[in-house]
């Protein structure tokens, strides 16, 4: 009877898949959307078990090569299309609609929720605008502060490793140092992660932030029913990790929001709203500050609303930077031109002296050094492909994507077309200068993404790696020794081999 049951669940689950099988390749048949052999049932399913992060650069540029700028793949259900069309790029990423994130952005659900990044309509509306005033050039002084401390300890860190002969894995170092200033900015506490890199909220972080995006490369952890199942101790850590992040979070929020009660009460407080032109404009602001005293439409965020924007702001603010720094770095080291017009340029703008703190408007002056910041995230955006998920049908020219996809738009080989960039595989800060860069075909660069769902703290960003960036070198002569790059992702691009660089004390 049993066998019985199972041979019709069965049955019937082959019959469903087939119906939805042919739906979908007349589907991409009529659009001359192709790709890999799909099974019943199964898709695309035994060619995933040979995926993982650090092979899946290689398999979505091998299929590029053989199914042309578009293809398709699916695995158990799931509906996904892989693209590096500037006419997709820009009828995907311009649109007011498609705003909701691909599948694969579920991963990072559990730990932030439904903050800036993941959510959409009217509350990704209302809070976008407020935060759009955080990053006021005003508060992005004091940031520069904070990124100037901690650029200044990750060299004292890297000191003893500076004897010309040692590889160095620079996203270690970058990593904690974004974290300090990521912290600080974020929530304005100080969290000395390079110091004390043992930390309990700093471990539950770096834990998180491997263990989720990994889980898309790993069949028996991929689906929330059967992870708890198959790997359960991973599971409970995982489960536990998140748990100290969000209690440490709502910490620094409960005491936060003490000392603004503190102000209601002696009356000297005053609630700011969306177009309060105080709004991110007080210097020593931090971005938790400015949520706990916006209001939208009279109503003051909740601790549950403040954490999971907080959280996002830590989570975009550690790995992407510290992925752009790295990479900038292992580059100057392989090119000692690029690296000494950098060092020509710091001299005459920031002066010999390695200790000297920098300003806002100092580092918006280096613009040679701001074209090899370009240059890196050309070659090696930190977000290798940005994803959306198409509830309707799109038409796009000859092509028709199917409702209920998730499409991804792969700025790793886009940036890395002969088409839009001539001699891609080149390292040339050179083709930022303002003619190359005017006559380049729009979406052809999005390393901040584009369109109503950009990067809002992309100026930030590129400060914080020139910040970065300028004190090492400063300090530091850098040496191409270690392993070659061997790229690898899950949502930041990161190399299997390190990020290796040595480094040489400047007399």
């Amino acid at each position: 009877m049993l066998l019985t049951l199972i041979a019709g669940a069965l049955a019937l689950l082959l019959t469903w898949d087939f119906a939805r099988k042919r739906q979908r390749v007349a589907a991409f048949e009529s659009s001359k959307i192709r790709g890999p052999l799909a099974l019943p049932i199964l898709g695309c399913g035994l060619q995933a078990l040979h995926l993982g992060a650090e092979n899946i650069i290689q398999y979505v540029g091998e299929k590029f090569e053989q199914y042309g700028k578009t293809f398709r793949f699916w695995i158990l259900g799931e509906s996904l299309v892989y693209t590096k069309d500037l006419k997709h790029f820009e009828h995907i990423l311009g649109s007011t609609t498609l705003l909701e994130k691909g599948q694969l952005y579920q991963f990072l659900r559990p730990f932030l929720n439904d903050g800036l990044l993941m959510s959409t309509g009217r509350k990704w509306h209302s809070r976008r605008k407020a935060f759009t005033h955080a990053f006021h050039f005003s508060v992005l002084e004091h940031y520069v502060e904070i990124m100037d401390r901690s650029s200044a300890t990750m060299v004292e860190k890297l000191r003893p490793l500076a004897d010309g002969q040692t590889a160095v894995d620079m996203l270690q170092y970058a990593s904690l140092a974004a974290l300090d200033v990521i912290t600080e900015a974020a929530m304005g506490v100080k969290v000395n992660a390079q110091n004390d890199p043992e930390f309990p909220y700093i471990k539950a972080l770096k834990s998180v932030v491997y263990i989720q995006p990994d889980r898309m490369f790993k069949f028996s952890q991929r689906y929330d029913w059967l992870f708890p199942l198959a790997a359960p101790l991973l599971h409970r850590k995982l489960l536990a990790d998140i748990r100290a992040m969000h209690d440490f979070t709502d910490k620094v929020i409960r005491e936060r929001r003490e000392t603004v009660e503190r102000a209601r009460a002696d009356g000297s407080y005053r609630p700011l709203s969306l177009g309060d032109a105080d709004l991110g404009r007080k210097s020593q602001m931090a971005l938790l500050d400015i949520l706990l005293q916006v209001s939208f439409n009279g109503e003051s965020l909740t601790d549950a609303d403040i954490r999971e924007e907080v959280d996002t702001f830590m989570f975009e603010g550690d790995d992407t930077t510290s992925s752009g720094v790295s990479h900038a770095l292992y580059a100057i080291a392989r090119h000692p031109e690029v690296q000494r017009r950098i060092h020509e340029e710091l001299l005459q703008v920031l002066g010999p002296d390695p200790h000297a703190p920098v300003t806002q408007a100092q580092l918006h002056s280096l613009k040679y050094l701001d074209c090899v910041v370009k240059e890196t995230l050309r070659l090696y955006p930190s977000v290798p492909a940005i994803g959306r998920h198409a509830h309707r049908e799109i038409r796009l020219g000859e092509q028709t994507i199917p409702a209920n996809t998730s499409i991804y738009l792969v700025l790793y080989f886009a940036h890395r077309d002969p088409g839009y960039f001539p001699d891609p595989l080149s390292f040339r800060p050179e083709r930022f200068l303002e003619g190359e860069e005017e006559a380049r075909e729009n979406f052809a660069y999005l390393p901040f993404s584009a369109g109503p769902k950009n990067c809002i703290g992309q100026k930030f960003a590129v400060l914080e790696m020139k910040a970065l960036i300028s004190k090492v070198l400063r300090s530091y002569e850098l040496l191409p020794l270690g392993e070659e790059l061997r790229p690898m992702m899950n949502f930041i691009l990161r190399s299997s081999s390190g990020i290796n660089v040595g480094l040489r004390p400047r007399p």
